[in-house]
C-alpha cells in the first residue's frame, strides 16, 4: 500500500464480516441500477477515484498533470496553444523529454521508474489510483478505508474524509473499495464501489507525419552570430549557427576539423527518437494523451514507432536510414529497425509478462514517401543551378508525373502489404487501425494554392518556391494522391481488399479544411513580431554581407536567438526559414554522392530543411490533427466523449445502511 499525505495504514482487524458486507454490496448493486434511471441528488456522498499519471510514457506525475490543468473542453489545440503561451514559445515538451520511459535513443524501457516504482512499461502489474468522497458528508471522526482486490488481504487505510487517499490497485481485476465514515456517535456510514483501471495499448506507426518531424522536443538552440557555408562555384554566405559551439564558424576548416561528430553534434535539437525525428508533439502522442486526460479511470501505455523517412517497404515492413545521430557517445547505427518487426516483438513481450496483453489501437500515417512527397517539395523549392542538378542525380528530385506513376502502379500493392501485416496484430479487425490521412501544406485558402517566392525560404540562396510548379504539385495532392491514399485506407479501391468489412481502416480527414486556411505561406497580424519583421516576404532576411554576417546574419534587428519555435501563427506548417531555426539538422545516411564534406558545405544547408522538417505541421498543426482523429479513437476504443464521461460511478445514499459501531481500538 502506498501511503500519501495524512493516510495511514492500519490493521485489518476492522472488516466487516463477509455476509454484511455481500448484503452491502447486493443493496449497492440495486441501488446502482436506480441511479441510472434517476441519478441520486448531486450532493450525496459518493466515491470518486482516478488513475494518476495515466499517459504512461511519462516518469512524472507533474508532467501529465499539466496537461490535464491545459485541457479544457476545447480540444487539443487550445491546450497547445495555453502550452505554447506558458512556455514563451519554448515549447512545454523541452523539460518532459528527459523524463520519458524511453532511452536517449527513443527504445522504450522494459521497466521504467516512474513517480518512486519500478513498472512493467508494457504490462504493468498494478496502477497508483487516487480515491476521494465527493458530495455532502455528514459530520464524522474520519474516515477508514479498505481496498480488497480479492487475494486475501484487504488493504486499509485511516484518512480523513476530505483527504485524497492513494493506493496501487492490481491491472488484471477490479478492486473492491469501501469506506466507513466514522460518525460521532461511533457508528459508520458505509459507501462502496468498485475501481477498475482500463489500460489500453496504442501503437503510433507511419512517416515523417506521424513521428512529428519538424518539432523537436527541445529545438535547437540558436547562435547570434553567423556560420559560413560554401557553395559550389558560388561564393559562401552566412546563417545563424548553434549556440555553444566553440569550433571554426567561418569557411576556413582546418586540416583534421572534427567538429561534426563533436562540439556540433553536442549543440543539436533534442527529439524523443534522434534517428527517427519522433517527437512528443506529433498528432499521434497528443491522441494518446489527450485519451488519457479526459478518462480519469483509463490508462494509456503508448507504444511510438512512427519514422520520419518510412516508406511501407522501407521503414514500416521493412529497416531503414537513420535520419540523423546527434548527441556523442550515443549507439547510432545509421539503421532503424522495421516498424511491424518492432512492434511484433514488443507485443510478444507484453504477452510472455501478461497473457491477455493485446493491442487496442494503431495510430497510421503513412504513403506520402511512397509516392516521392520529399521529391516533390525539392523539384518545387530548389532553383535551377548546381545544387538542383546534384540533387537530380542523387534522386532527391521528384515531377509529379513520376509520383502520378507510383500512386497508380505500386502504392495500392505495397498498401495491401501493409494491411496484411497489421491484421494479425489487430485481432483481424483493421477498424481498430485509425488512419488519419495528410493536410494540403501550400493553401493560402480554400483552393487557393500559396503564390511561391522567397517567402519563409530564404534560408539558403538555392531556394526559391516554382509558382508554376507549386500549383502542379498542389492539384496532384488534392485531386490524386490524397483521394487514393482514402480509397485504399477505406477499401474502395476495388483491388487490395479481399475482405473489406475486416479490412477497411477506420479514416481520418476532418483536418483537412482548417489546414486549407492554414498554409506554409498563411501570415497573421498575430503572429510573433520575430516572424513579422524578420522573416521577409521578399526573401531578404539574411544579411548578404559577408563582413557583417558574420557577427549579426539577420537583417531586422532582432538576434536569432529571439525566434520563439513553439508560439503560435497563423501557418502551421514549418518554412524551410522555420526548420532550419527549429532543428537545424545535419543529415545521416545520405547516398556518398550528398553527404556534405564538412560542416561548412552548403549541401547539408538543403538537407536541414527537406530533414528537418520543411513543408510538415508546427505544433498548433499536429494538436488540430489530434483533435480531428479522438473521435475515431474514442470510437475504436469503445469510449464516451467528454461531455458524457462519468468520471465516477455515483452511489445512491443509503442512509440506511449503518455499520455497526466501530471498535475504539481500530481507529
Amino acid at each position: 500500500m502506498l501511503s500519501m499525505g495524512r493516510a495511514h495504514v492500519i490493521a485489518a482487524d476492522a472488516m466487516l464480516p463477509i455476509c454484511i458486507l455481500a448484503l452491502l454490496l447486493v443493496l449497492s448493486w440495486f441501488g446502482g441500477q436506480a441511479a441510472r434511471a434517476e441519478p441520486a441528488a448531486s450532493n450525496a456522498p459518493r466515491i470518486e477515484w482516478e488513475a494518476k499519471n495515466r499517459f504512461r510514457l511519462f516518469r512524472n506525475e507533474a508532467d501529465f498533470q499539466r496537461h490535464v490543468e491545459a485541457t479544457r473542453s476545447d480540444g487539443v489545440l487550445a491546450a497547445e496553444r495555453r502550452l505554447a503561451k506558458e512556455s514563451d514559445g519554448h515549447g512545454w515538451a523541452r523539460d518532459t523529454v528527459e523524463r520519458l520511459c524511453v532511452d536517449r535513443t527513443g527504445r522504450l524501457l522494459e521497466f521504467c521508474e516512474r513517480d518512486g516504482e519500478r513498472e512493467n512499461y508494457l504490462a504493468p502489474h498494478d496502477h497508483r489510483v487516487g480515491v476521494t468522497l465527493s458530495g455532502t458528508l455528514p459530520a464524522n471522526e474520519g474516515c477508514v478505508w479498505s481496498f480488497d482486490d480479492g487475494d486475501g488481504h484487504p488493504r486499509q487505510v485511516n484518512a480523513a474524509c476530505d483527504e485524497e487517499v492513494r493506493a496501487r490497485l492490481v491491472s488484471s481485476r477490479p478492486t473492491l473499495a469501501s469506506v466507513d465514515i466514522v460518525l460521532p456517535d461511533g457508528t459508520a456510514l458505509r459507501l462502496i464501489s468498485e475501481i477498475a483501471v482500463r489500460d489500453v495499448l496504442i501503437a503510433g506507426m507511419g512517416d515523417s507525419i506521424a513521428a512529428g518531424e519538424g518539432n523537436p522536443d527541445r529545438a535547437v538552440q540558436l547562435s547570434d552570430q553567423g556560420f559560413c557555408f560554401k557553395r559550389f562555384g558560388a561564393g559562401e554566405y552566412y546563417r545563424p549557427g548553434r549556440a555553444g559551439f566553440r569550433g571554426n564558424r567561418s569557411c576556413t576548416v582546418m586540416a583534421n576539423d572534427d567538429t561534426h561528430s563533436g562540439e556540433w553534434a553536442q549543440q543539436s535539437a533534442r527529439w524523443l527518437s534522434g534517428p527517427c525525428h519522433r517527437s512528443l508533439y506529433s498528432y499521434q502522442m497528443r491522441t494518446a494523451l489527450a485519451l488519457a486526460v479526459e478518462n480519469s479511470h483509463l490508462a494509456v501505455t503508448f507504444i511510438p514507432l512512427g519514422c520520419s523517412g518510412a516508406t511501407i517497404n522501407a521503414g514500416f515492413l521493412g529497416n531503414q536510414r537513420a535520419r540523423e545521430c546527434p548527441g556523442v557517445g550515443l549507439a547510432c547505427s545509421g539503421t532503424v529497425r522495421s516498424q511491424i518487426s518492432e512492434l511484433t516483438e514488443l507485443l510478444a513481450t507484453a504477452r510472455r509478462q501478461h497473457a491477455d496483453r493485446s493491442l487496442d489501437l494503431v495510430l497510421l500515417t503513412i504513403g506520402a514517401n511512397d509516392i516521392l512527397f520529399s521529391g516533390l517539395i525539392a523539384n518545387v523549392m530548389i532553383e535551377p543551378g548546381t545544387e538542383r542538378s546534384l540533387l537530380s542525380s542523387g534522386g532527391i528530385i521528384a515531377s509529379v508525373e513520376e509520383a502520378q506513376t507510383i500512386l497508380g502502379r505500386e502504392l495500392p500493392g505495397n498498401f495491401a502489404k501493409a494491411r496484411a501485416a497489421l491484421k494479425p496484430l489487430v485481432g483481424g479487425n483493421l477498424s481498430r487501425v485509425v488512419y488519419v490521412t495528410y493536410g494540403n501544406p501550400a493553401l493560402a485558402g480554400p483552393e487557393t494554392t500559396c503564390p511561391g517566392g522567397r517567402d519563409g525560404f530564404d534560408v539558403h540562396p538555392a531556394f526559391a518556391v516554382d509558382g508554376e510548379r507549386l500549383r502542379q504539385a498542389v492539384a496532384f495532392v488534392s485531386q490524386k494522391f490524397l483521394p487514393g491514399i482514402k480509397a485504399l485506407a477505406r477499401c474502395e479501391d476495388g483491388r487490395t481488399c479481399r475482405s473489406p468489412s475486416t479490412e477497411r481502416m477506420t479514416f481520418v480527414d476532418a483536418h483537412q479544411a482548417a489546414f486549407a486556411s492554414h498554409g506554409a505561406c498563411v501570415r497573421g497580424d498575430d503572429d510573433p513580431a520575430f516572424d513579422r519583421e524578420c522573416f521577409s516576404g521578399k526573401g531578404e532576411t539574411f544579411e548578404s554581407s559577408l563582413t557583417k554576417g558574420a557577427t549579426d546574419p539577420m537583417t531586422c534587428g532582432y538576434a536569432a536567438s529571439e525566434f520563439r519555435p513553439y508560439a503560435s501563427r497563423a501557418r502551421w506548417i514549418r518554412t524551410a526559414n522555420d526548420s532550419y531555426f527549429t532543428a537545424m539538422t545535419y543529415p545521416e545516411g545520405l547516398p556518398a554522392v550528398l553527404q556534405p564534406s564538412d560542416l561548412h558545405d552548403a549541401i547539408w544547408g538543403i538537407f536541414a530543411a527537406v530533414y528537418g522538417g520543411a513543408v510538415h505541421p508546427t505544433a498548433e498543426g499536429h494538436a488540430a490533427m489530434a483533435d480531428a482523429a479522438l473521435p475515431a479513437a474514442r470510437e475504436a476504443l469503445g469510449l464516451r466523449p467528454p461531455a458524457a464521461l462519468v468520471r465516477s460511478e455515483p452511489l445512491p445514499a443509503l442512509p440506511n445502511l449503518v455499520a455497526p459501531r466501530l471498535p475504539t481500538s481500530g481507529r
